[in-house]
C-alpha cells in the first residue's frame, strides 16, 4: 500500500489516491463508475457480485436527478460534509464516512459501495453488499430426530441472525472486531448480563493482539492464536457447531460463541471435556431419554479408550482372566502378532475414512461398507487376522461415532494406541503408566482465562456436574 494519507477536498486526487489502492486497472472485478450528482463530479467504487443491482440501480436514478438547487444548502465556499450529504441525500439504512482511504478500501472489499464526491474530503460507505450463499440445510455430523433443521452458513450476518432469532432479549450482544492482518470480520456473542466478564476480557485482548495473517483455510490457526498451540496434545480446546440451536443454548448458559466470516461453524468458549459428552438430541427427548443417551455416550467413549488395550493385557497375561471371562482369549491369533494386527486396522480403517471422503457422495456409503466387510473377511479367511481383533475393532470404529466431535474422536484414539504400544512393551506398568499419560494430557489442555478442562468436577460443583450427568427439566 501507499504511504498513509487522507482525503481532501481535491476530487481528482482523492479518486486517483483510490483507485491506486484498490488497484483498479489490475482487476477487472473491481469497478469504478463515473457519474454527476447535480452538476458535481461522483465516482462509485465496488466490487462485481457483492453489490444489490436493484439497490444500485435505485440509487444511480436517485442521485442522478438531483439538482444544484437541492445541493446549494450544503455548499460552502465549494465544499460540503459528506456527512451532510450522506444524511440527505442516501437513503440507504447502513452508512456511514471515513477519512482514512486505507480503512475505506478494507470495507470495499469486504464488500460494501464507496462514494466520492466532488467538494467532500472523506468517503460515503454504503453497505449494500450481499455474499453468495447457500441456504440454511442440517449439518451432516450434528443431525437431530426432532427440532430445527437450519445450519449456519458462509455468511456472517445470516448466521447472527439465526441467533438472534432464538434469543428474543436486548443483553444478547453481538460484538465486532476485524482479525488483524487479514481483515476477517469476527464476532463475539454473548448475553451481557451471564457472560463471565474474564474470560470475555481475555478474548478480546488474544484477538486485538493476534499474530495470524489469515483464517481462510479454517479455524484452527484462530484457536491456536487464542489458547497456544500444544502439538502433542490432541484432546480439543474449543467445541464445534454448525447448529444455532446449539450455539444459542450455550450463550444462555453464560459462554462465548465466536462466529467468523465464511466458516459454517460457529466455536463456543470456554468448554470443558463434559461438554463434549452432551448432544442436541439430549434435549429434544424426555428427561429420562436424555439421560439414558448421555450415560451410554460416556460408557462408549470410555470402553472405545480403553477396550483394546485391556484385551490385549489379558492375552498376554491369560492367567488374570477369571474363569468366567475365559472366553476373550484369544484361539487363533492369525498370522501377524496381534500388537500389529490393531496398528494395520486402525491404519486401515482411517484409510477407509479418507476414501469415503474423497468418493462421490452416492458411492461413498455403499464403497465404505463394502470395502469395510471385503477388507475385513479377506484378512480372515486368508489367516493373517484373528477373527477377535476384527471384532473388537469393528465395534471401536463404529462406537467413535457416537461422539460428535471430530477431535474428541481421534484424541481417544491416539490414547488408545499409546495405551496400546505401552502395554506391549511394558506389560502391567505399560498400561498404568498409559492411563496415568491419558490423565496428564486432559490436566494440560490449556483454556481461557483459568477456566478448568475438567470443570465443573475441578473446582467441584455439584449443582453443574449433576447437569451434565443428569438431563433436567426446563424448571430445574
Amino acid at each position: 500500500m501507499m504511504e498513509q494519507q487522507k482525503f481532501n477536498d481535491d476530487f481528482t486526487q482523492n479518486c486517483t489516491l483510490f483507485s491506486s489502492l484498490l488497484r483498479i486497472d489490475q482487476s477487472f472485478d473491481l469497478v469504478r463508475r463515473d457519474f454527476y450528482i447535480a452538476e458535481q463530479e461522483a465516482s462509485l467504487f465496488f466490487i462485481n457480485g457483492f453489490v444489490k443491482d436493484e439497490i444500485l440501480e435505485k440509487m444511480m436514478q436517485y442521485l442522478t436527478k438531483l439538482t444544484p438547487k437541492q445541493l446549494t444548502p450544503l455548499m460552502n465556499q465549494g465544499k460540503m460534509q459528506a456527512k451532510d450529504f450522506s444524511m440527505h441525500f442516501i437513503t440507504h439504512i447502513q452508512t456511514q464516512t471515513e477519512s482514512d482511504p486505507n480503512l475505506a478500501v478494507t470495507q470495499v472489499l469486504a464488500g460494501q459501495l464507496a462514494l466520492i464526491v466532488d467538494g467532500c474530503n472523506e468517503v460515503i460507505l454504503i453497505d449494500a453488499r450481499t455474499y453468495p450463499s447457500r441456504q440454511p440445510q442440517e449439518p451432516d455430523n450434528e443431525r437431530t430426530l426432532r427440532g430445527a433443521h437450519d445450519g449456519f452458513g458462509e455468511t456472517l450476518v445470516v448466521n447472527t441472525a439465526m441467533i438472534r432469532r432464538r434469543i428474543r432479549d436486548p443483553q444478547l450482544t453481538m460484538e465486532h472486531l476485524s482479525f488483524p492482518g487479514c481483515h476477517t470480520d469476527i464476532v463475539l456473542c454473548y448475553m451481557a448480563d451471564t457472560v463471565d466478564k474474564k474470560v470475555l476480557k481475555t478474548l478480546r485482548n488474544k484477538l486485538k493482539h493476534a499474530s495470524t495473517k489469515s483464517i481462510h483455510m479454517g479455524q484452527e490457526s484462530l484457536i491456536e492464536t487464542l489458547l497456544g498451540e500444544q502439538w502433542f496434545n490432541p484432546f480439543p480446546k474449543v467445541r464445534f457447531t454448525e447448529r444455532p440451536d446449539t450455539a444459542a443454548a450455550s450463550v444462555q448458559e453464560g459462554q462465548v460463541v465466536l462466529i467468523t466470516d465464511t466458516a459454517p461453524q460457529a466455536i463456543i468458549l470456554p468448554c470443558s471435556i463434559f461438554t463434549f459428552l452432551q448432544d442436541i438430541n439430549d434435549f429434544y427427548f424426555p428427561p429420562l431419554i436424555g439421560t439414558y443417551l448421555r450415560w451410554v455416550r460416556l460408557i462408549v467413549a470410555i470402553v472405545t479408550l480403553l477396550l483394546t488395550p485391556t484385551w490385549y493385557l489379558m492375552t498376554q497375561n491369560p492367567d488374570i482372566v477369571p474363569e468366567w471371562l475365559s472366553f476373550v482369549l484369544v484361539e487363533n491369533q492369525g498370522k501377524l502378532p496381534v500388537l500389529m494386527q490393531f496398528i494395520i486396522i486402525e491404519l486401515m480403517l482411517d484409510g477407509l475414512k479418507l476414501a469415503s471422503l474423497n468418493t462421490p457422495n452416492a458411492l461413498s456409503s455403499s464403497f465404505s461398507i463394502v470395502g469395510a466387510l471385503l477388507l475385513g473377511d479377506l484378512a480372515i479367511t486368508a489367516g493373517w487376522f484373528s477373527p477377535d481383533v476384527v471384532l473388537y475393532m469393528a465395534f471401536v470404529a463404529v462406537a467413535n461415532f457416537t461422539v460428535t466431535s471430530f477431535e474428541l474422536g481421534y484424541a481417544l484414539k491416539f490414547g488408545r494406541l499409546m495405551t496400546l504400544l505401552l502395554t506391549a512393551m511394558f506389560n502391567y506398568w505399560g498400561f498404568a503408566a498409559g492411563m496415568i499419560l491419558i490423565v496428564v494430557q486432559i490436566f494440560s489442555v490449556k483454556t481461557l482465562a483459568g477456566y478448568h478442562y475438567m470443570a465443573p468436577l475441578i473446582p467441584f460443583n455439584w449443582k453443574a456436574l449433576s447437569s451434565l450427568l443428569v438431563r433436567k427439566t426446563k424448571k430445574e
